[in-house]
Formats: structure tokens, C-alpha cells, sequence
């Protein structure tokens, strides 16, 4: 069946829309001078070298990597295993679930770090891992909606009980039946939720932002230093983010296959 022609012309828009900013800001981080003219009045690599020579900008990649791949992995080791019980053995507590977690678009960034911070900034407890908490939270809702969807895909309640009349425990099931036929979509989630926390500013900044520099509060300073540097950062953001969306999605492909 024949396309109409406006819906290629509502991708190509979409398309330019997405990218146009993207192409600008990649621009902008190789060219010498791009204030007068409508093209840059040259190209170089002197900004990336510059920020990759900076140890302050590598260290707080490796930081922003440590606080959403931490949270990430501990929201699939405590969330997936806590939405199958829910989902699979009690269905009712469904509801109340969804609106506990839904809560968690209510509160602002800014009150959650005050609040995290007149609880905890006496407490002895390192406010590293306040912020790894308050990440935690913070992505309940797309681990909790993925993981949901992907087990109401598979049926899961069926599944389980098919396996148990075949003899399998509930543990056994649920890592060799379950957990494969879910985890493109827990795949996913994760990827979800680790883009949005490696962006994440507000808290990161009111809460460890001068003792645990991470790369959004490198960025936030280099705005007011450089323009060139703060593209390029942007940039490899973009970049560290596409690579790993390929990866998810080559793992989710190869596994789908599998299974």
C-alpha cells in the first residue's frame, strides 16, 4: 500500500526538527570562530583536546557513569523481581502500586533535594548515596511500566503456572522462563532510565554537586566559560548515549531470536 506524501513530509519535519540542534551543536564544537557568518569560519579539534586533556571533565564522566549505572542496577535487582511478585501474585495491589509510583512526577526536583538534605546532611550517611536513593526513586516509574508491560506481553501468569505443572520451583521459573521473555523490554526501561539520570541536574547539584562533580555540573560551568567546550560536550553525551542504544538494541534483537 502506497504511502500519502504528507506523512513523508511529517517524518522529514520530525527528522529536521530532531536533528537540525544536534548537526548545529556538532558544528559549533569543531569550528574556530562562528559568530558573523553563516558558516563557521573554520574546523578544528583544539576544543575536544582541550576537554579530554582535562582531568576534571574525565573524572566527572566516570562519576555521572557510577551514580546511573548504580541506581540503574540496583533498580533492575530490587524492581523487576518486586513487579513479577505484584503482577503474577497480587494483581490486586496493582492499582495502589501505580499511583504510589505515580506520585513521584508530583514532587519538583528541587523540594525532593531539600527535603533529602535537612534528613540526611546530619545523619553520618555520605549524601553519594542520598543521591543514588533519590535516583532510585526517581526512575520507578519507567522500570515499573516497562517491566509491567513486558510481563503482560508474555502472558506471565500463564507461563508460571505452566511451568509449575511441568515441575518447576517459582525461582527456577522464574530465571530460565520469565526473566529471558522480559528482558528486551527490562532492556529497555534500563537504557530509559539510565539516559534521563546521566542528564539529571538538579539534584546531583543541590545535593554532592561541589564534593562529587559530575559531567552535567562540569557542563553547567563550562556554559559560562566556553561555548565551544560545552558543545563538545554535548556531543559526546550524544554519542555515549547512541552507542549504548545500539548495544540494547543488538541485545534485544539477538535475544529475541533466542528465545
Amino acid at each position: 500500500m502506497k504511502r500519502p506524501f504528507f506523512h513523508y513530509l511529517t517524518i522529514g519535519a520530525v527528522l529536521l526538527y530532531l536533528l537540525v540542534p544536534l548537526l548545529g551543536t556538532l558544528v559549533y564544537s569543531v569550528s574556530t570562530k562562528w559568530n558573523k557568518t553563516v558558516l563557521p569560519e573554520g574546523f578544528t579539534f583544539h576544543w575536544y583536546a582541550e576537554l579530554f586533556g582535562d582531568p576534571a571533565f574525565v573524572e566527572s564522566m566516570g562519576r555521572s557513569l557510577i551514580l546511573s549505572v548504580g541506581a540503574t542496577a540496583l533498580s533492575l535487582v530490587i524492581m523487576v523481581p518486586a513487579i513479577f511478585s505484584i503482577v503474577v501474585y497480587a494483581p490486586r495491589l496493582e492499582k495502589f502500586i501505580q499511583a504510589l509510583i505515580v506520585l513521584t512526577y508530583a514532587m519538583p526536583g528541587v523540594i525532593i533535594a531539600v527535603g533529602l538534605i535537612r534528613a540526611y546532611s546530619n545523619s553520618g550517611i555520605s549524601m553519594v548515596l542520598v543521591t543514588v536513593g533519590a535516583y532510585f526513586v526517581g526512575i520507578l516509574p519507567y522500570m515499573y511500566q516497562g517491566t509491567r508491560n513486558s510481563l503482560r506481553n508474555i502472558h506471565a501468569v500463564s507461563l508460571m503456572e505452566a511451568a509449575e505443572l511441568l515441575g518447576a520451583s517459582q525461582l527456577s521459573a522464574f530465571k530460565n522462563v520469565i526473566l529471558p521473555n522480559i528482558m528486551p523490554g527490562v532492556l529497555v526501561s534500563a537504557l530509559l532510565s539510565f539516559s534521563i539520570l546521566f542528564g539529571e541536574f538538579v539534584l546531583v547539584n543541590l545535593l554532592v554537586g561541589g564534593s562529587f562533580e559530575t559531567v552535567q555540573v562540569y557542563l553547567y560551568k563550562k556554559l559560562n566559560e566556553s561555548g565551544h567546550i560545552a558543545s563538545a560536550i554535548v556531543v559526546c553525551y550524544f554519542i555515549l548515549i547512541s552507542v549504548l542504544s545500539i548495544v540494547i538494541i543488538k541485545l534485544t534483537s539477538s535475544k529475541k531470536e533466542t528465545v
